[in-house]
C-alpha cells in the first residue's frame, strides 16, 4: 500500500527465427516494460526494425494527418472492427486524395475570403466619404490625401502653411478627404502641412467604380465564397461520417504494427540470436512464462533475473538475484553463443542466469499500489514527481490529510453539497485527469459537509437560527464570535503541523535505511526529537509567565471546558518541560552530526517556520467564515436578541423585538420589499458563489502548499519511472 507493486526483471532469449512471434505474444500481453539495450556486449548490436516498419510509419503519419483535417475524435469511431492491411492499402489512397482535394479547395476559398474581407474593410471608409475613387488620385496640380484625423486641426494647419494656395476638405463619419492646390506648383505642400498632426491615411483602392458599387460587388463575392466554404464543410462532414471509423481503426492497427516492428531497436541481437529484457509485476511472472512457452515452445529461454524486493526493515533491495531453473532450450543459448560481460541491475550485485549479465543497469518502473479510494490522490503526488521504487508512496497520507484539512477550513453543509455536485460532474467525464479531480472534489465535499454539520452552518448561517436542531450540530465553532475557539484552532493547527512534520521525517528515516540505521536516524529522527522536544517545552509550565496565556496556564486553549468538557490540559509539569528542552538540545546535536552546519542553520526554518506555517489552516477558516458572514450580513442584517446574542434577521427571527445593528437589504423600510427581494437574492447568490470559488482556490492551494513544501520536503525525492508496458489498449479494433 505504501510501497509500489513489486517488480521483476525478466529476460527472453532465443533464436532470431522466433523473434517475431515472441514480439507478437509479448505485445498482446501488454505486460513488459522493455529495457533498452545499452550496446555494451561484444558481438551484440541493437536490432533492426522488422520489414515493413517504414511503410507502416508513413501510412500512420498519413492517417493522423487525415484525422486532423477531418477533426476526428475517438468517440466518433463507432463499434470496434477488424481492419486488415489489405483494406488499408486499398482504401487509404482514395480517401487521402478526396480529403486533400476538399481541404485544398477550402484553403483556397479561405485565402480568397480573407482578401475580400480586407478589401471590404479598405473600401468602407470611402463609401462613407461619398466620392468616386477615380476622383481621389491622378492629379497633376492637386495634392490629395484621405485619412482619419481631426478636421478642425487639419484646416488650421492648412491655413498656416505658406505653400498652400487653396484647399478643400470633404468629411464622412469616419474619414476626411483633403484637396490642396500648392503655391507656384510647390511640391509636398500637403505633406508639410500635416507634419505633427495625427492623420492616418489608408491606401485608396485601385478601382474606377463608385465605392458603393465596388462594395456591393465585394459583398456579393463574399457571400458566394461563404456558400462554397459551407458546401465544402458539408462534404467534409459527410466524408468524416463515412470514413471516420475506418481511419480511427486504421490508426490503431498501424500504431500497433509500428510498435511491434520497432521493438527490436530495444533488443540485443547477433546474427542468430536475440535477447530482450524488461520489467513485469512479480506476481505475473508465471503467467508471462507460460504464455511465451505456449507460443513458441522450447525454442525460447525465459528467466527471472531480478526480483526488486524489500527487506525486513522496509527498504528496497534493488537487485535480488533469482536462481534460474534448468533451461529447456534445445538450441544453443545466446549466452553460450556469445558471452557478454557481467553487469549489475539498479545498483545491486551482478545478477542473472548463473551470475550472467543484464543488458542495462536500470531501475524498476513504478506501479503505485494504492486502494481504489486513495488512487485519485496520486495526481497530487505525481504533480511533484512519481515516487521512486525505493520510496514510500505518500498517496495514502495525502488522501487522509488533504480532504480532512480542506473540509475543516471550509466547513459548511451547503458548500459541501455543491462540492459533491461538482465532483460528480467531473467524475462522469471521460478524461482520466478530470475523473481524478472529480474524486478529490467528492472527498473534499464529504469532509466539508461533515465539518459543516459540526459547525452547524448552512451558507454561513447557523441551522438553529433557522429553527433546525440536530444532535451534535454546533459542537464546535469556527470562532467568528468566539475567541476561545480561535485560540483553540491556533493550538490545534500547531499540533497538526508537529504531527505532519514528524511523520514526514519518520517516512524519511524509513526511505534512508539503505544508508544505515545510525546515519538515517541522525539525518531524520534527530529532527523529530528536536521538534517534539522544543514544543513539549513550549507547552510546559517552565517559564510559564513569559508564555501566552492560551498556550499554558488556567486560560490555556486546551484547558477550556466551554469548548469540550474533556479539555483539562493546562501545560506539562516544569520537569517534563526541562526534559523536552534537553531533547531539543539532543536533537540539535544529532542534526549537527548528521547534516553538519547546514542542518543547524536550517533549524529555525524547520522547527519554527514550517510548524507555524500550518497556522494558515485556521487563517483560511476564519477568512472564509468572515466572507460568508459579510454576505449574509448584507442580505439579512444583524440584530441582538433578548439574551444579548447577535443573530441574522432571518424569517425565523422576531426582529421587531430586537435591537438592529445593521438592517440588511431585506429590512430597509424606505424601499418596497418587492424591489429589495430580487436584489437581495442576487447579492446572496453571487456572494456565496464568490466565497465558494475562493474556498476552492485558497483552501486547496494552501493545503497543497503544506503537503508539497512542509511535508514532502522532509522525505520525498521522486523521479520514479512510469510503468509503460509494451502493448496497446485497443479501443477501435479487435484482435486480428
Amino acid at each position: 500500500m505504501l510501497r509500489p507493486e513489486q517488480m521483476s526483471k525478466v529476460s527472453v532469449a532465443g533464436s532470431r527465427t522466433v523473434m517475431e512471434p515472441v514480439i507478437e505474444t509479448v505485445h498482446g500481453m501488454n505486460l513488459v516494460h522493455l529495457s533498452d539495450y545499452d550496446g555494451s556486449w561484444d558481438g551484440f548490436e541493437h536490432g533492426d526494425p522488422i520489414e515493413g516498419s517504414e511503410d507502416a510509419s508513413e501510412k500512420l503519419v498519413t492517417v493522423r494527418a487525415l484525422e486532423s483535417i477531418l477533426d476526428l475524435d475517438d468517440d466518433e469511431a463507432g463499434p470496434s472492427r477488424i481492419v486488415s492491411q489489405e483494406e488499408i492499402d486499398d482504401e487509404l489512397d482514395g480517401i487521402q486524395t478526396e480529403v486533400n482535394e476538399l481541404d485544398d479547395r477550402r484553403d483556397e476559398i479561405r485565402d480568397e475570403l480573407r482578401q475580400v474581407n480586407e478589401r471590404i474593410e479598405s473600401i468602407e471608409p470611402f463609401v462613407d466619404l461619398g466620392i468616386d475613387l477615380d476622383l481621389l488620385r491622378g492629379y497633376d496640380s492637386l495634392e490629395v490625401r484621405v485619412g482619419h484625423g481631426d478636421v478642425e486641426e487639419i484646416e488650421a494647419a492648412l491655413e498656416d502653411e505658406e505653400t498652400v494656395d487653396a484647399y478643400e476638405t470633404f468629411t464622412g463619419d469616419e474619414v476626411v478627404a483633403v484637396f490642396v492646390y500648392p503655391v507656384d506648383d510647390a511640391e509636398g505642400a500637403l505633406e508639410d502641412a500635416l507634419v505633427g498632426i495625427e492623420f492616418a491615411a489608408p491606401e485608396v483602392p485601385d478601382s474606377d467604380r463608385a465605392p458603393e458599387t465596388f462594395l456591393a460587388e465585394l459583398r456579393e463575392r463574399k457571400g458566394e465564397l461563404q456558400d462554397q466554404r459551407e458546401q465544402i464543410e458539408a462534404e467534409l462532414a459527410e466524408l468524416k461520417e463515412e470514413v471516420g471509423g475506418f481511419l480511427l481503426a486504421a490508426e490503431e492497427k498501424l500504431s500497433i504494427d509500428v510498435q511491434r516492428s520497432e521493438a527490436p531497436l530495444q533488443f540485443a541481437t547477433s546474427k542468430r540470436a536475440f535477447i530482450a529484457e524488461g520489467w513485469i509485476p512479480t506476481e505475473r511472472y508465471d503467467e508471462f512464462e507460460t504464455e511465451l512457452q505456449d507460443a513458441v515452445g522450447n525454442r525460447l529461454e525465459v528467466e527471472e533475473l531480478v526480483r526488486a524486493d524489500y527487506n525486513e526493515q522496509g527498504h528496497a533491495t534493488h537487485a535480488e538475484a533469482v536462481e534460474p531453473e534448468e533451461s529447456a532450450s534445445e538450441e544453443q543459448s545466446p549466452a553460450e553463443e556469445e558471452e557478454p560481460p557481467k553487469a549489475a541491475t539498479d545498483g545491486g550485485q551482478p545478477v542473472g542466469a548463473n551470475g550472467g549479465a543484464t543488458m542495462m543497469d536500470d531501475s524498476p518502473p513504478v506501479v503505485q499500489d494504492n486502494p481504489d479510494i486513495a488512487e485519485p490522490f496520486q495526481m497530487i503526488v505525481n504533480t511533484v514527481n512519481r515516487p521512486k521504487y525505493s520510496e514510500i508512496d505518500p498517496t495514502l497520507i495525502v488522501f487522509l490529510s488533504f480532504p480532512f484539512a480542506f473540509g475543516f477550513m471550509i466547513g459548511d453543509i451547503a458548500y459541501g453539497l455543491l462540492y459533491l455536485a461538482l465532483g460528480v460532474a467531473l467524475y462522469r467525464s471521460e478524461s482520466v485527469g478530470l475523473q481524478a479531480m472529480g474524486a478529490i472534489a467528492l472527498w473534499c465535499g464529504v469532509f466539508t459537509t461533515m465539518f459543516g454539520y459540526l459547525y452547524d452552518e448552512l451558507f454561513g448561517i447557523h441551522m438553529y437560527e433557522l429553527g433546525i436542531h440536530l444532535p451534535f450540530a454546533g459542537v464546535i465553532s469556527k470562532g467568528i464570535a468566539s475567541p476561545d475557539f480561535v485560540n483553540f484552532w491556533l493550538v490545534a493547527a500547531v499540533l497538526f503541523g508537529i504531527a505532519m512534520l514528524s511523520l514526514g521525517w519518520i517516512v524519511g528515516f524509513v526511505n534512508d535505511l539503505q544508508h544505515g540505521v545510525v546515519e538515517s536516524g541522525l539525518e531524520n529522527l534527530s529532527w523529530v526529537v528536536a521538534l517534539n522536544g522544543f514544543f513539549v517545552w513550549v507547552f510546559s509550565q517552565h517559564l510559564a509567565s513569559g508564555k501566552p496565556g492560551f498556550i499554558v496556564g488556567p486560560e490555556a486553549a486546551l484547558n477550556n471546558g466551554d469548548i469540550a468538557g474533556f479539555l483539562t490540559f493546562s501545560g506539562f509539569p516544569e520537569t517534563v518541560g526541562l526534559i523536552g528542552l534537553g531533547l531539543f538540545v539532543v536533537g540539535l546535536v544529532g542534526i549537527g552530526i548528521g547534516e553538519g552546519g547546514i542542518g543547524l542553520i536550517e533549524t529555525p526554518a524547520y522547527i519554527f517556520g514550517h510548524t507555524l506555517s500550518f497556522l494558515r489552516i485556521p487563517a483560511v477558516l476564519l477568512a472564509k467564515a468572515g466572507m460568508a458572514f459579510v454576505v449574509n450580513l448584507l442580505v439579512f442584517g444583524e440584530y441582538v436578541d433578548a439574551e444579548g446574542h447577535t443573530v441574522f434577521g432571518l424569517p425565523t427571527q422576531d426582529i421587531a423585538a430586537m435591537d438592529a445593528q445593521f438592517a440588511g437589504l431585506l429590512h430597509i423600510d424606505a424601499v418596497p420589499f418587492a424591489l429589495l427581494l430580487p436584489i437581495a437574492i442576487l447579492v446572496f447568490v453571487i456572494g456565496h458563489i464568490f466565497v465558494l470559488l475562493l474556498g476552492i482556490t485558497s483552501a486547496g492551494i494552501q493545503m497543497v502548499r503544506l503537503e508539497y513544501v512542509e511535508f514532502f520536503q522532509k522525505f520525498y525525492e521522486g523521479g520514479g519511472e512510469k510503468y509503460q508496458p509494451f502493448g496497446y489498449d485497443r479501443s477501435h479494433t479487435t484482435q486480428d
